[in-house]
Parts: structure tokens; C-alpha cells; sequence
């Protein structure tokens, strides 16, 4: 890293069109403030030169408290449509990161009972809890329950429950399952919903998964949501 010398000033850069192109170090124009989080190492105490020599490196604003709680996303996260996400289960150190989520609701799809913490972690921060409980399915021939699955995009189309989060124990085939019959719901084609089931249940996609999502039958879903409540989705026009 280049620094200011005490014997001689280094030179300046000098742009295509002359030195009159150099922009004046008082200047007001806000272009010449550094970023506040990303601000040149030297630029408050060494001169111009040196300023422009250095390079940009990460500094935490000192208006941040040293106390701020460290957010760790749950594993597998990620935006399913505006107001729906999906993830792994969430742990105890995923708690900070859910919260600036500002979820209502979050629907688990695990058959067990949810645990002690996590039920408290709800209460305390005012979320509904959704449980559709679903086997695992490890082995083969397994039947997905239809009738949860419907229950639970009836829960996912009513925006009364948004922001929500839905997962199961990975959040890869429970949770690729039910989001798989909701891109059927959005118009998605079979091939856009198998990429995205296959990229979430690497390297593990389950045959009897895809072939669930592709029988599916729609139609038993507005049989039961309450079209007053849906979201305001594009796919859904």
C-alpha cells in the first residue's frame, strides 16, 4: 500500500486531459466523500495524494453500537415470491437474522412436536405458527398427504399471513414439494420447477418428489383459498 512520504510528495495522477481535470480536495461536491462504509484508510488525515493512493477498505461507521447483535441466516434461505421465504429449520442463533424479517407467520412441515425455544421465540416476537406435518419420506413409496399440501398453499396464498417462512428439517424435499405445487399454482412450467426443486435438494432429488409436484392437481387448491386474500402476484393474473 502506497503511502504519504516525508521526504518528497508524491506526484498525482495526471488524467488524460491535463492537470486541470484533478478535482479540488475541498470541493463540496458530495462525489468527493468517501462512502461511510467503504472509506479510503488515509482519506480524514493524509493528504490528497495519498487519499487517491489508497485503497478502499471496509470500516465499521462509528455510530454502529460495538453491541450489535450478529445475524446468521438460516441454512438453505431464499425468496420464494414477495412475502414468502423458505429455509432449513431455524436454530437458536438464526433467531436475530428472523427478526429483521419481520415474519407474521412461519410454516413448519415437520411431524414432531416444534421445540421449547422456538415456540418461545414466536410468542415473544408475536409469530403464528403453521404446522402441516409431512413425512420425511426417506423411504421409498412413501405418499405425500395431499390434503396437507393443499392446507398449506391455502395458508401460503392468504397475504394475511405474510412475510411468512415455510421449512422442514433441511429445506430441501418437504419444503421443494409444497414450493414445487406453488410454482403449478403460478403458472411455471414443469421444467422451471424441477430446476429449482433439483438446485434446493442437491444432491439428493427425489424422484417421487418430482413426480408428486407434476400429478398435482391445482384445482383442489381454489377449491379452498380465499381468493379475497390473495397476494398481489403477477403469476397469479
Amino acid at each position: 500500500m502506497a503511502a504519504a512520504s516525508t521526504s518528497s510528495t508524491p506526484a498525482l495522477a495526471t488524467p488524460p486531459n491535463g492537470p486541470s481535470q484533478l478535482a479540488d480536495p475541498t470541493a463540496s461536491d458530495d462525489r468527493q466523500h468517501p462512502h461511510p462504509i467503504l472509506s479510503a484508510t488515509t482519506a480524514d488525515t493524509a493528504p490528497p495524494s495519498s487519499a487517491v493512493l489508497a485503497p478502499l477498505t471496509p470500516s465499521i461507521p462509528p455510530s454502529l453500537p460495538l453491541d450489535v447483535e450478529e445475524l446468521i441466516p438460516t441454512e438453505n434461505i431464499n425468496l420464494v415470491a414477495n412475502g414468502v421465504y423458505r429455509s432449513a429449520f431455524p436454530k437458536k442463533k438464526n433467531f436475530a437474522f428472523l427478526k429483521k424479517l419481520g415474519l407474521k407467520s412461519i410454516l413448519t412441515l415437520i411431524l414432531e412436536d416444534y421445540p421449547e425455544q422456538n415456540v418461545r421465540f414466536l410468542e415473544e416476537n408475536g409469530i403464528k405458527l403453521f404446522q402441516f406435518g409431512v413425512a420425511g419420506n426417506k423411504e421409498p413409496f412413501v405418499d405425500i398427504p395431499e390434503d396437507k399440501i393443499v392446507a398449506a398453499l391455502a395458508c401460503l396464498l392468504d397475504k394475511r399471513n405474510h412475510p411468512i417462512l415455510i421449512h422442514c428439517n433441511k429445506g430441501k424435499h418437504r419444503t421443494g414439494c409444497l414450493v414445487g405445487c406453488l410454482r403449478k399454482v403460478q403458472h411455471w412450467s414443469h421444467t422451471s420447477i424441477f430446476d429449482e426443486y433439483r438446485r434446493f435438494s442437491h444432491p439428493k432429488a427425489r424422484s417421487m418428489d418430482q413426480q408428486f409436484i407434476e400429478l398435482f392437481d391445482v384445482a383442489k387448491v381454489w377449491e379452498v383459498v380465499d381468493r379475497r386474500c390473495l397476494p398481489d402476484w403477477p403469476e397469479l393474473r
